[in-house]
């Protein structure tokens, strides 16, 4: 089915290639996940405001077919067969290409050669193996391979991550540009936390006067496991002993598609950006997330609970040591979480080199200096 969805998509495009490129057009592609507050929906937004582009965005979300009524199963229809015939018409006629993770179709569309295609990725630093270092099958990995080719730029956010960029989307060196984050941005700039913070303790009053702590796991690659992974939380004993000061928020990974949120924890798994998440929460639980580099920016505690590390490790596997690399307590149990919130050991050294290793700006122009040397540089 993919075959054919790949195949189909494809057929558009390059069939649209006929139609010269639009110098002004940019084409913001979400294949999987994508809003206004990651570094691609902050990045559009940024274009948007010079007011002298056409902006183009592109998301499979559109492939979507909504069943709530007979309405809104005809306008979902017609939104999936605008993806595979008008948006394909415009992304093959854009100048400017960025994305946020692997499009899949990549690899077989024929960009035009005045195309500039940049890859933004969808989370900053190097932690978990990921792209062509992650284990794939032989047909994804000749995919990637393909949708690499087609990259004149990958964006990372700093120099020391610069070779693992390269190496996980198979670019030469040249091509990798340690330029920042535009999440980075956001994330420091946002002078509205409490604004957040009060809206969500409306919605939640159960919440008001309460620290927040967030449990925000990555998925498995495998379904059974992702059921599973809310099992391991204690929320009775959580309750037990730090519920008069705090509370549970869990956010599940987009990837992991079912999975039910325990009575006593507050499922914000929909509704509530992550950035948003970062910056009303305290404390942070997760496991092999990059979410982590967030919670470090802002140089916010982070417990991970590992618990299946060394299956994790032997399936997935990291860059580097991880128990010495991430930048807070390991527990491996639901008790050892529970320690490390209510006694949490201050590793501000190991936080500072976490921080420097995976940031080189921290200045708040990350977006700026993207658009300018990915667009403006390469602008007639």
């Amino acid at each position: 089915m993919k075959k054919l969805f790949y195949s189909l998509y494809a057929l558009f495009f390059n069939m649209s290639r006929i139609f010269p490129v639009k110098q002004n057009r940019i084409a913001f592609v979400a294949p999987h996940n994508g809003g206004d507050k990651d570094s691609l929906g902050i990045l559009r937004s940024f274009a948007e405001e010079r007011g002298e582009y056409e902006i183009v965005t592109i998301s499979t979300q559109a492939l979507k077919l909504d069943f709530s009524g007979f309405a809104a199963f005809i306008s979902s229809c017609v939104r999936a067969a605008e993806f595979f015939t008008l948006k394909a018409n415009r992304l093959a006629t854009a100048k400017y290409v960025f994305l946020n993770d692997n499009f899949m179709p990549m690899a077989s569309l024929k960009f035009s050669p005045e195309a500039v295609v940049a890859q933004l990725w969808h989370a900053e630093g190097a932690f978990k193996k990921f792209g062509l270092d992650a284990p794939l099958t032989a047909d994804v990995r000749e995919r990637e391979k393909k949708c690499s080719e087609r990259l004149d730029f990958v964006i990372c956010s700093s120099k020391n991550v610069a070779p693992i960029y390269a190496r996980a989307f198979g670019v030469p060196a040249e091509k990798v540009l340690p330029l920042g984050s535009p999440r980075t941005d956001y994330l420091l700039g946002r002078k509205d936390a409490e604004a957040i913070r009060a809206e969500f303790d409306r919605v939640h009053p159960e919440c008001k006067g309460k620290k927040l702590v967030l449990y925000a796991p990555t998925f498995r690659d495998d379904p059974e496991k992702d059921k599973n992974l809310l099992n391991r939380l204690n929320i009775d004993l959580f309750e037990h002993e730090l519920g008069g000061e705090y509370a549970l928020l869990v956010k599940l990974h987009p990837q992991i598609n079912s999975s039910c949120v325990p009575s006593g924890a507050i499922d914000v798994t929909s509704g509530y950006p992550i950035n948003d998440l970062t910056l009303i929460c305290d404390i942070l639980i997760t496991d092999y997330s990059s979410v982590c580099m967030d919670f470090a920016l802002l140089s916010k505690p982070c417990v991970f609970f590992a618990f299946d590390l060394e299956e994790y490790e032997k399936e997935r596997s990291f860059y580097f040591d991880y128990e010495s690399y991430v930048p807070g307590t390991v527990a491996y149990d639901f008790p050892q979480v529970i320690e490390a919130i209510k006694n949490p050991r201050n590793d501000e050294e190991k936080l500072r080199r976490f921080r420097d290793f995976n940031f080189d700006y921290i200045d708040r122009e990350n977006t700026r200096r993207i658009f300018e040397t990915v667009i403006s540089a390469n602008s007639k």
